[in-house]
């Protein structure tokens, strides 16, 4: 595995229960700004084995990017209330339940 991918599998393992982050936000956190197209096509090729928190991770506007009514979208929806998180026509509020500006502070604890 490219060390560029195991950051972004480490970056989407390390959002909180109850928290989401973007796409582009976990691209940042990796090192790789502008790359939020390459998280997403990560997210589709996790390797056997591995357990990511994939329904935190969502578009920049809060919106899940699975297509609305798959059934792929309804275990989204249903995994993220059943962490507490408010989800109103497959969207998130992200200034209630997304991490903040600062994503060191909010994954790592650091200021």
């Amino acid at each position: 595995m490219q060390d560029s991918h195991a950051r972004v599998y480490a970056a989407i393992a390390a959002i909180p229960p109850g928290r989401v982050a973007s796409y582009g936000a976990i691209a940042a956190r990796a090192g790789l700004p502008g790359r939020a197209r390459l998280v997403g096509r990560l997210l589709g090729e996790v390797p056997d084995g591995m357990e990511l928190p994939w329904f935190r991770v969502l578009r920049s506007s809060g919106e899940i990017a699975l297509p609305k009514g798959s059934r792929g979208f309804r275990e989204q929806v249903r995994r993220l209330r059943a962490e507490g998180v408010e989800v109103k026509n497959g969207r998130v509020a992200l200034s209630a339940f997304g991490l903040d500006a600062n994503l060191d502070r909010a994954l790592w604890g650091m200021s």
